[in-house]
């Protein structure tokens, strides 16, 4: 067993308390200001970043880390307030999609400026530009290796 040093195990915790302060801060921010939540939101930017505003479930879930039955539930939610629709797959009986729908991508329109005004006064404004260029290197170099490390 490998245990964190004191400099890895501070830097580690750190970052955590990082990721937990702030994602709970916007999620809230999202909630309490825009009515869509934070899992709403990863949803909708997933679907906006997707060729035709749709993604296989699973890519989805696969992208967002979600287990298939909190995957099958959220949708289910958000299509009951009409941000998305189910769509099966022609090719593979098994398989379907989530498509966003107009009232979703007004959703996300109307949430996003305010999101990215939170993460600028949240986030952005604490770091330089050099620290953002290092945070992004390791960053995608770490979601390089979960990507390869993805059953």
């Amino acid at each position: 067993m490998r245990w964190l040093t004191p400099e890895e195990q501070r830097a580690w915790r750190g970052f955590i308390r990082l990721h937990e302060r702030l994602g709970g801060r916007l999620a809230r921010l999202l909630q309490s200001e825009s009515k869509v939540s934070g899992a709403d939101f990863a949803v909708l930017v997933h679907l906006t970043d997707a060729p035709d505003g749709r993604q296989r479930y699973q890519d989805l879930a696969r992208a967002l880390e979600w287990e298939k039955s909190r995957m099958s539930h959220h949708i289910a939610r958000m299509a009951g307030r009409g941000m998305v629709v189910r769509e099966e797959c022609a090719e593979d009986a098994r398989g379907a999609f989530v498509v966003i729908t107009d009232a979703g991508r007004a959703a996300i329109e109307a949430a996003a400026p305010r999101h990215v005004e939170a993460v600028r006064e949240l986030f952005m404004d604490h770091v330089t530009p050099a620290e953002l260029r290092v945070l992004a290197d390791i960053s995608e170099r770490v979601i390089k290796k979960l990507d390869e490390d993805q059953p």
